[in-house]
């Protein structure tokens, strides 16, 4: 077996992009080379700025020669579907092919075809050049005589198997055994002879290949510069791995800058220097404040030191801070309520309004969650408020991750409550599955109020004007936003009642959208509880139109009202089920059956996302012992006779089966159970005791399977046969207090 060395040499390839592409590399030629029917070993994909590399193990010195039998015509078929067989077969005769005996289709006509083996260079130099015309980089130029894109010209290509150079070339440039390395420090061109002495030559030439290694290496020397001089580092691995993509031969050095610059919010700072010179930065190990000092990564070894370089780089950033040091100056002159009335000219949505209005809807909302939640509605409402002002702000401007954080500096500045002030900064989260939840054991209940309020409006507003996930895209992160609710709901354990909140506000977002501000008391209530709105539209408040819209009647916005309770309750119900999906996504990460979660919505009525975990948690124990996994059977027999019997006899026989008609002693003792099952359950469930839910409903299992043991459904007698599977109806209707057990796989 030989070793395959592919080295694809050109001008810097963006940090960014080089791990995606070593690995489309590697997936590419493996491919390829499969699909030539060359088997291969283990591979290995490398980046460097300037190179990507694949070193290939096990190639065999040829595919093995395949037979292949395909299928013709029947005989005695049409000259033309002959023709077509003979072309596609490569046969230059019908009599070149056999005929297979059918005796049910009739005889048909066979082509063996048998392909010899092919070297593995003729399968590498034909590979190789197709890999890279097709090659999925997400930005590429053309170069040479423009038939091949390429992130960046093309300078040389290895390619070696066993050593031997492989015959092909890409754009004019010939597959040879030479290559480069470090650009300043070792460019000078060097023959390799394999994979282990590639590696090596390249080391030697101030190259260090694996880009882990690169990262390892920065990682090293910043601890160490870090603690000489008694500090301790920002750890960022995105930094490291951009860096490590910038740098062949990574050398950290140190610089500093002015004391005058930490008056500015760290993370302004922090985010400067990463952002415009990939500089990590370094704090105080004691007290956790940011130091005047930060370190950069060169791919040089000054002869100085690196003196220049550093006082270059402290140039730049010394600019940069200036720039970050007077957004924060003139932020501060202006008061978050101010910048919040400049939200008015930001466009959130064209159908939804600006972002100053959507503030207003979230502030009322977060109002009326407030207590849901433990929170001070005044708080919540003053933090909706603001939550979205320093989206006009310079700092986040300039830095727009920033959002949110900055807000809770200016909120802090201005002497505001410490709860408004983390609410400001908290409500985007969670921004992603593995970001954090406010708590409201930490203290953040006005947080929790405020970013549910901003998630519900958000997805209730595009549910409304029909901007919804698709399977190929969610612009609006819309996915996001419904797992950030669940898990806000989950880890803090709140009773939130979705259904009636997610219709009503459904019902004023289709309202406002249709009908516009109708009056003042409409306008102030813009954004909150649809009911409100309802109510003083009963009560005749509404008298004024909007700009261009004639002056709408009591009794026509009675009509809009009813028009659009219902269109309300439609968005909320897909809304919920929207809701359910992301819960199973959310549950089954987490190891629970998404089968189980479809028995409970089932039951309707299932919008407290709290409780719905707790009663799948519960059902999925129950389940697991033996009164459960056989009370399950019992009841998916009893709903599946009674189904077949229903749509046999074309009628139902859903409802309470007559003591009157019971015969034998186990439908009797069935009957007593299930009457009192059905009670023990509700009774349960009502105070919220899922497990003694399940415990009574275990009580189940026993008269169930001796009902089934002894007695026989489908009785000579009509009214007893009739009773009797009204009798197994009451099973269903007994279980559904806790679960559709239908729902739940066998």
């Amino acid at each position: 077996m030989a070793e395959l060395l592919l080295e694809l040499f050109s001008e810097e390839i963006p940090a960014r992009m080089q791990a995606r592409a070593a690995d489309d590399l590697k997936r590419l030629v493996i491919e390829g080379l499969k699909a030539q029917g060359l088997g291969v070993g283990e591979a290995e994909a490398y980046a460097t700025p300037r190179r990507l590399s694949l070193v290939v193990k096990d190639v065999p010195t040829k595919s093995p020669a395949v037979s292949e039998e395909r299928k013709g015509p029947r005989v005695g078929a049409p000259e033309q579907a002959l023709a077509g067989f003979l072309k596609a077969a490569g046969l230059k005769s019908i009599k070149d092919a056999e005929i297979a005996k059918d005796e049910k289709k009739g005889d048909y006509y066979v082509a063996r075809l048998e392909k010899p083996g092919r070297a593995a260079k003729e399968i590498i130099a034909q590979v190789v050049p197709a890999v890279a015309a097709k090659f999925p980089w997400p930005k590429s130029m053309r170069w040479g005589a423009g038939r091949t894109t390429w992130v960046r010209p093309l300078h040389s290509i290895v390619c070696l198997l066993d050593g031997k150079v492989m015959p092909f070339a890409i754009e004019g440039v010939e597959a040879g055994d030479t290559t480069r390395g470090h650009r300043f420090h070792g460019n000078a061109p060097f023959v390799v002879k394999g994979a282990l002495d590639y590696a090596e030559r390249l080391e030697e030439h101030k190259v260090i290949l694996d880009a882990k290694a690169r990262a390892g290496l920065i990682s090293s020397q910043a601890h160490a510069l870090a603690k000489e001089h008694k500090l301790a580092l920002v750890e960022d691995e995105a930094l490291l791995a951009e860096n490590a993509g910038l740098t062949e031969w990574p050398n950290v050095l140190m610089g500093s800058f002015d004391e005058a610059f930490l008056a500015v919010p760290a993370e302004c700072l922090m985010l400067s220097m990463k952002q415009h010179q990939k500089c990590f930065s370094l704090k105080h190990p004691r007290s956790g404040k940011l130091a005047n000092k930060f370190l950069l990564v060169t791919n040089l070894q000054a002869r100085d030191g690196g003196k220049e370089i550093i006082a270059g780089n402290e140039k730049v950033i010394r600019a940069r801070l200036s720039d970050a040091k007077f957004f924060w100056e003139q932020d501060l002159k202006k008061p978050l309520d101010e910048m919040a009335v400049a939200l008015g000219g930001i466009t959130f949505h064209e159908k939804l309004g600006s972002q100053k209005e959507r503030v207003e809807r979230v502030a009322e909302l977060a109002f009326q969650i407030a207590g849901a939640v433990d929170a001070n509605p005044e708080d919540a409402r003053r933090a909706a408020q603001l939550a979205k002002a320093d989206l006009v702000s310079g700092m986040v401007g300039e830095f727009p991750e920033l959002q949110g954080l900055m807000g809770r500096y200016y909120a802090e500045a201005a002497k505001a409550k410490p709860e408004i002030a983390r609410a400001i900064e908290l409500h985007y989260k969670p921004k992603g599955p593995n970001d954090t939840v406010p708590k409201a054991s930490d203290g953040d209940a006005v947080a929790i109020a405020v970013a549910l309020a901003d998630k519900l409006d958000t997805l209730v507003g595009f549910w409304a004007i029909g901007e919804k996930p698709t399977g190929s895209g969610d612009p609006y992160q819309l996915r996001r936003a419904a797992l950030g609710v669940i898990r806000i709901v989950l880890e803090n354990d709140l009773r939130l009642p979705l259904d009636t909140m997610l219709a009503k506000l459904a019902m004023l977002h289709l309202l406002l959208t249709e009908v516009g501000e109708q009056g003042e008391t409409i306008g102030k209530l813009y954004g909150g509880i649809a009911e409100a709105v309802f109510q003083s539209i009963r009560a005749g408040g509404a008298t004024k139109s909007s700009p261009g819209q004639p002056a709408a009647s009591p009794e026509g916005l009675a009509t809009v009202r009813s028009k659009f309770e219902d269109k309300g309750v439609a968005v909320a119900v897909d809304l919920l089920s929207f809701f359910a999906d992301r819960l199973k996504v959310h549950l089954r990460d987490k190891g629970a059956r998404h089968d189980l979660i479809d028995a409970v919505f089932s039951l309707g009525g299932q919008d407290d996302l709290a409780l719905i975990v707790k009663r799948v948690e519960a059902l999925g124990e129950f389940l697991k012992s033996d009164d459960g996994a056989n009370l399950l059977i019992g009841v998916r027999r009893a709903i599946n006779i009674v189904r077949d019997e229903e749509k046999k006899d074309k009628r139902s026989y859903a409802g309470a089966a007559d003591p009157a008609l019971l015969r034998e002693p186990q439908e009797k003792t069935l009957h007593t159970a299930i009457q009192k099952v059905k009670k023990d359950t509700a009774a349960a469930i009502n105070v919220e005791n899922f497990a003694g839910a399940m415990r009574a409903l275990a009580e189940l299992r026993a008269p169930v399977d001796a009902f089934f043991d002894k007695v026989i459904v489908n009785a000579d007698d009509a009214a007893l046969r009739a009773n009797r599977l009204a009798l197994l109806s009451e099973i269903r209707a007994a279980t559904l207090n806790v679960a559709d057990f239908s729902k739940i796989a066998g």
